[in-house]
């Protein structure tokens, strides 16, 4: 497992690298877009956002235009890309540079999307955890938890790759981004949250988990959402 002050290391000098998403977290993302029903969303927020590409997708293609979005990121790098490519969007975006905890700094119910694209899988268990109280906190009646990781495999090719991918792992973190598969359902207390959709996508072998949650607490009816995922 990576330290914080590695991953930031780490993502710092691969940033200008990272500027397109690998092939393989590409088809899941997409699927997340659909699924998630950004169209409807005042206000998303994304914890790890890494060069702004997710953003820049849903606002230009997908999100309201009235609707704003936050982010956080440990990687000075990465938030200085994600604002370079957020600008035409204004005031409707903040992205701010932190220091890695899972802390953020923004008041209760006061978004309806809170993401996590390939971020947990990079996680403590202890943040992941964190970062989740952080978000049920955060989501307004109504609101969904959107995330996509790597995850174990569900094909013999698949598994193949994941055992390699964890050898690596213990090995050198750093060699594959300092991720490593996550089943991330099991993160989410059924007290806590409902789990509304969750499947696993292969692309060039490698498995990535999808999954929509909301907070229990906050659970309303929201037919168009339930039907949507069903």
């Amino acid at each position: 497992m990576l330290t914080r002050q590695q991953a930031r290391d780490l993502y710092d000098r691969s940033g200008d690298l990272k500027d397109r998403r690998p092939s393989h977290e590409k088809r899941a993302i997409e699927r997340l877009v659909e699924l998630g029903d950004f169209g409807s969303a005042q206000a998303v927020v994304e914890f790890g956002c890494g060069n702004g590409s997710f953003a820049q997708r849903l606002m230009e293609e997908v999100m309201p235009m009235a609707s704003t979005y936050a982010a956080f990121d440990l990687s000075e790098k990465m938030v200085q890309l994600a604002r370079r490519r957020l600008v035409p969007f204004g005031s409707r975006v903040s992205i701010t540079h932190t220091d890695g905890r899972p802390r953020i700094p923004l008041p209760p119910a006061s978004c309806d999307r809170f993401v996590g694209n390939y971020v947990f899988d990079l996680l403590p268990s202890r943040d992941i955890q964190r970062t989740l109280d952080q978000a049920w906190k955060i989501l307004r009646p109504g609101g969904l938890l959107c995330v996509v990781n790597l995850t174990y495999g569900t094909t013999v090719p698949s598994r193949l790759v994941i055992a390699g991918w964890l050898a690596l792992h213990s090995l050198r973190p750093s060699i594959v981004g300092g991720s490593r598969p996550l089943s991330f359902s099991d993160y989410l207390g059924p007290a806590s949250w409902k789990i509304l959709y969750t499947t696993t996508v292969v692309a060039r072998g490698i498995p990535s988990e999808i999954l929509i949650a909301r907070p229990r607490a906050h659970s309303r009816e929201a037919g168009g959402i339930d039907r949507l995922i069903e």
